[in-house]
Protein backbone atom coordinates (compact mmCIF):
# COMPACT_ATOMS: atom_id res chain seq x y z
CA UNK A 1 0.00 0.00 0.00
CA UNK A 2 2.76 2.38 0.99
CA UNK A 3 4.30 2.04 -2.79
CA UNK A 4 1.17 2.85 -4.11
CA UNK A 5 0.57 6.06 -2.08
CA UNK A 6 4.09 7.33 -2.71
CA UNK A 7 3.51 6.30 -6.53
CA UNK A 8 0.09 8.35 -6.78
CA UNK A 9 2.10 11.15 -4.89
CA UNK A 10 5.02 10.77 -7.69
CA UNK A 11 2.67 11.23 -10.15
CA UNK A 12 0.78 14.27 -9.02
CA UNK A 13 3.64 16.53 -7.95
CA UNK A 14 4.86 14.80 -11.88
CA UNK A 15 1.12 15.93 -13.16
CA UNK A 16 1.37 19.75 -11.35
CA UNK A 17 4.31 20.56 -13.09
CA UNK A 18 3.81 19.56 -16.28
CA UNK A 19 0.24 21.65 -16.02
CA UNK A 20 2.44 24.62 -14.88
CA UNK A 21 4.41 24.07 -17.83
CA UNK A 22 1.89 23.53 -20.09
CA UNK A 23 -0.08 26.77 -19.00
CA UNK A 24 3.43 28.88 -19.44
CA UNK A 25 4.06 27.22 -23.14
CA UNK A 26 0.55 27.78 -24.15
CA UNK A 27 0.63 31.58 -22.89
CA UNK A 28 4.27 31.38 -25.46
CA UNK A 29 2.80 30.21 -28.56
CA UNK A 30 -0.57 32.15 -27.93
CA UNK A 31 -0.73 34.77 -30.64
CA UNK A 32 -1.39 37.87 -28.18
CA UNK A 33 0.43 36.74 -24.93
CA UNK A 34 3.00 38.70 -23.31
CA UNK A 35 6.79 37.77 -22.11
CA UNK A 36 5.90 38.03 -18.82
CA UNK A 37 1.81 37.75 -17.72
CA UNK A 38 2.65 39.48 -13.99
CA UNK A 39 1.27 41.86 -12.18
CA UNK A 40 3.16 43.02 -8.82
CA UNK A 41 1.81 44.81 -5.69
CA UNK A 42 3.91 45.55 -2.37
CA UNK A 43 4.94 41.83 -1.69
CA UNK A 44 3.11 39.77 -3.58
CA UNK A 45 3.31 38.48 -7.30
CA UNK A 46 0.28 37.24 -9.23
CA UNK A 47 1.09 34.97 -12.62
CA UNK A 48 -1.43 34.46 -14.81
CA UNK A 49 -1.83 32.70 -17.90
CA UNK A 50 -5.18 31.24 -20.47
CA UNK A 51 -4.28 28.95 -22.86
CA UNK A 52 -6.27 25.75 -24.39
CA UNK A 53 -7.30 22.97 -22.55
CA UNK A 54 -5.70 20.59 -25.00
CA UNK A 55 -2.21 21.69 -24.26
CA UNK A 56 -2.14 19.38 -21.34
CA UNK A 57 -1.36 15.98 -21.91
CA UNK A 58 -4.55 13.34 -21.18
CA UNK A 59 -2.86 11.85 -18.10
CA UNK A 60 -2.54 15.50 -16.32
CA UNK A 61 -5.74 16.46 -16.81
CA UNK A 62 -6.98 13.41 -15.51
CA UNK A 63 -4.71 13.15 -11.94
CA UNK A 64 -6.60 16.93 -11.56
CA UNK A 65 -10.27 16.43 -12.77
CA UNK A 66 -9.70 18.84 -15.80
CA UNK A 67 -11.67 18.33 -18.80
CA UNK A 68 -9.67 18.84 -22.28
CA UNK A 69 -11.85 20.33 -25.37
CA UNK A 70 -10.79 21.80 -28.09
CA UNK A 71 -13.36 24.96 -27.07
CA UNK A 72 -12.09 24.99 -23.31
CA UNK A 73 -9.41 27.44 -21.86
CA UNK A 74 -7.73 27.45 -18.43
CA UNK A 75 -6.71 29.95 -16.49
CA UNK A 76 -3.88 29.72 -14.51
CA UNK A 77 -2.94 31.86 -11.43
CA UNK A 78 -0.34 31.67 -8.51
CA UNK A 79 0.24 34.16 -6.41
CA UNK A 80 3.37 34.49 -4.51
CA UNK A 81 4.73 36.52 -1.71
CA UNK A 82 8.16 37.68 -1.42
CA UNK A 83 10.02 36.98 2.00
CA UNK A 84 12.31 38.83 3.78
CA UNK A 85 15.58 36.92 2.18
CA UNK A 86 14.98 38.10 -0.85
CA UNK A 87 12.98 34.51 -2.41
CA UNK A 88 9.37 34.15 -2.68
CA UNK A 89 6.65 31.80 -1.37
CA UNK A 90 3.63 30.45 -2.79
CA UNK A 91 0.88 31.90 -1.02
CA UNK A 92 -2.95 30.82 -0.76
CA UNK A 93 -5.24 34.13 -2.50
CA UNK A 94 -9.37 34.29 -2.78
CA UNK A 95 -9.38 33.96 -6.20
CA UNK A 96 -12.61 35.20 -8.65
CA UNK A 97 -13.12 36.57 -11.93
CA UNK A 98 -15.08 36.16 -15.01
CA UNK A 99 -14.24 35.79 -18.87
CA UNK A 100 -16.40 38.23 -21.67
CA UNK A 101 -16.37 38.06 -25.31
CA UNK A 102 -16.48 41.24 -27.63
CA UNK A 103 -20.32 40.76 -27.64
CA UNK A 104 -21.09 40.88 -23.75
CA UNK A 105 -21.42 37.33 -23.42
CA UNK A 106 -20.33 36.54 -19.64
CA UNK A 107 -18.65 33.58 -17.99
CA UNK A 108 -18.13 33.29 -14.42
CA UNK A 109 -14.95 31.71 -13.35
CA UNK A 110 -14.85 28.87 -11.23
CA UNK A 111 -11.43 28.12 -9.56
CA UNK A 112 -10.18 25.11 -8.50
CA UNK A 113 -7.34 25.11 -5.98
CA UNK A 114 -4.06 23.04 -6.67
CA UNK A 115 -1.35 22.62 -4.11
CA UNK A 116 1.15 20.43 -3.90
CA UNK A 117 4.68 20.45 -1.93
CA UNK A 118 6.28 23.71 -3.65
CA UNK A 119 3.53 24.73 -5.62
CA UNK A 120 -0.03 26.26 -5.40
CA UNK A 121 -2.21 27.40 -8.08
CA UNK A 122 -5.59 27.91 -9.48
CA UNK A 123 -7.38 26.40 -12.38
CA UNK A 124 -10.29 28.69 -13.83
CA UNK A 125 -11.71 27.03 -16.83
CA UNK A 126 -13.94 28.70 -19.90
CA UNK A 127 -15.47 27.74 -23.55
CA UNK A 128 -14.19 29.21 -26.63
CA UNK A 129 -15.15 29.66 -30.31
CA UNK A 130 -12.62 29.47 -32.92
CA UNK A 131 -10.71 33.22 -33.32
CA UNK A 132 -12.32 34.21 -30.50
CA UNK A 133 -11.06 37.47 -28.05
CA UNK A 134 -11.98 36.74 -24.83
CA UNK A 135 -11.16 39.76 -22.20
CA UNK A 136 -10.83 38.51 -18.40
CA UNK A 137 -11.43 40.07 -15.57
CA UNK A 138 -9.55 38.78 -12.38
CA UNK A 139 -9.75 40.00 -8.77
CA UNK A 140 -7.11 38.50 -6.55
CA UNK A 141 -6.85 38.77 -3.00
CA UNK A 142 -3.90 37.59 -1.24
CA UNK A 143 -4.79 39.03 2.14
CA UNK A 144 -8.43 38.71 3.68
CA UNK A 145 -7.95 41.80 5.26
CA UNK A 146 -6.89 43.85 1.92
CA UNK A 147 -8.70 44.45 -0.87
CA UNK A 148 -8.68 42.64 -3.92
CA UNK A 149 -6.10 43.63 -6.81
CA UNK A 150 -7.74 43.48 -10.08
CA UNK A 151 -6.43 42.18 -12.96
CA UNK A 152 -8.03 43.02 -16.67
CA UNK A 153 -6.35 41.53 -19.96
CA UNK A 154 -7.55 40.19 -23.25
CA UNK A 155 -6.32 37.09 -25.51
CA UNK A 156 -7.65 35.53 -28.49
CA UNK A 157 -8.09 32.11 -28.47
CA UNK A 158 -7.68 29.59 -31.89
CA UNK A 159 -8.78 25.93 -32.01
CA UNK A 160 -6.16 23.55 -32.16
Amino acid sequence: MKMSIRHNGLIKRTAAILLMMAGFLGAAFSSSATAEQMVSHGDYMIHYNAFNSSFIQPDVASAYGIQRAKTKGLLNISVLKKQADGSTKPISAIVSGDVTNLISQKQTLNFKKIEESNALYYIGDFGFTDDQVLRFNLQVQPDPNLPAYSINFEQRFYID
